[in-house]
């Protein structure tokens, strides 16, 4: 009997033992990436406020390569998908987890048959408040609205602004909508044929221009030699501008008066000296809910407080073209090159 009761007094012993190791906390694993990893990529701090925005530990993963230029990253979130387009494959792509890359959309930016320039394709994507997807299309020098369905792509448009006046668009470029659904663009030279040169340019200037809801088509702004990128600050009442102009790489910061007008502009940020050392220009950019801009550049990503302090970079080695956040901005997803590529960020 003192046997039997010695022992079930051990087993139960040794059996709180087993729980007690069950329910202990696992040790901390480091992350695995399914994807590879971006051998250039690095992350440059110079600021510590740096880290609270992007963990240390965060990698560039690269979702897609082979392309010829990446641009216009757009995330579908009811979708769980990225678009983006390939402009001189005149294409659009999709990114999902589980399919990877996909043609989308072709042809994306120029419905003609032949093409004498480089870039004719789709640049910047944006949606509409309806959820359609809007497009700056180069080859066709306009904005347009794909018709139909998101989940059924077919290269039919329906054109959102073509001319400035009389004249046609150089090519826009990228765009942003305002919550009261203005649409702002911006409109460089680099998908007409010869750039500067081309015979077909219309306009004297690449400029920056306002579509309101009932289709007036304002100019804001000619002081850019190559408007490029376009933000609004999370309160609407600044709008960025990058210039991806080799002799004139900077950002700007315009004051946005009540009636959606830009004024008082001044700059931001001017990398021109890092442009002989870096791959890139100044190129896309998104801000975050806390006014931080993640603007692309020579090098990769910068990284800007909202009153302009250079907080770090995500450096791609790659000349980078834009980026865009996931729906809670806890990922970002960059073009650059030839590649799409993801980094954690420490999300809202």
């Amino acid at each position: 009997m003192k046997t039997s009761l010695l022992l079930l007094l051990t087993l139960a012993v040794l059996s709180c033992r087993d729980q007690k190791k069950a329910i202990a906390a696992p040790e901390a694993m480091p992350k695995q990436h399914p994807y590879p990893l971006l051998k250039e990529g690095s992350l440059e701090a110079l600021d510590n406020s740096f880290w609270s925005i992007i963990p240390k530990e965060a990698k560039i993963e690269i979702l897609a390569e082979g392309h010829q230029w990446t641009e216009g990253p757009l995330w579908l979130a009811s979708k769980n998908m990225l678009l983006y387009s390939d402009i001189p494959k005149n294409a659009v792509f999709s990114w999902t987890e589980e399919e990877g890359s996909n043609l989308y959309l072709r042809p994306s930016g120029y419905l003609g048959k032949d093409f004498e320039g480089s870039e004719p394709g789709s640049n910047g994507l944006l949606l509409d408040k309806k959820g359609n997807l809007v497009l700056c299309q180069h080859g066709e020098r306009r904005i347009v609205k794909m018709e139909g369905f998101i989940d059924d792509p077919q290269p039919i448009f329906t054109p959102i602004a073509t001319r400035y006046g009389a004249a046609r668009f150089n090519s826009p470029n990228d765009a942003v909508y305002k919550s009261n659904g203005d649409l702002y663009f911006t409109d460089p030279p680099y998908g007409l044929p010869a750039l500067m040169e081309t015979v077909e340019k219309e306009l004297p200037y690449q400029g920056v221009f306002k579509v309101t809801k009932s289709g007036v088509v304002e100019l804001l702004t000619n002081e850019l030699t190559r408007p490029n990128g376009i933000a609004f600050s999370p309160d609407e009442k600044k709008m960025y501008l990058s210039n991806s102009d080799p002799e004139y790489a900077i950002w700007k910061v315009y004051d946005v008066d009540q009636d959606g007008l830009l004024k008082n502009g001044k700059i931001f940020f001017d990398a021109t000296s890092m442009v002989p050392h870096e791959k890139g220009l100044p190129d896309g950019l998104k801000v975050d809910d806390e006014g931080n801009l993640f603007a692309t550049g020579p090098g990769g990503v910068f990284l800007f407080s909202p009153e302009g302090k250079l907080l770090g970079k995500i450096r791609t080695g790659q000349a980078t073209s834009n980026c865009s956040f996931n729906q809670d901005k806890s990922t970002l997803y960059i073009t650059a090159d030839s590649y799409v590529l993801r980094i954690e960020l420490s999300g809202t």
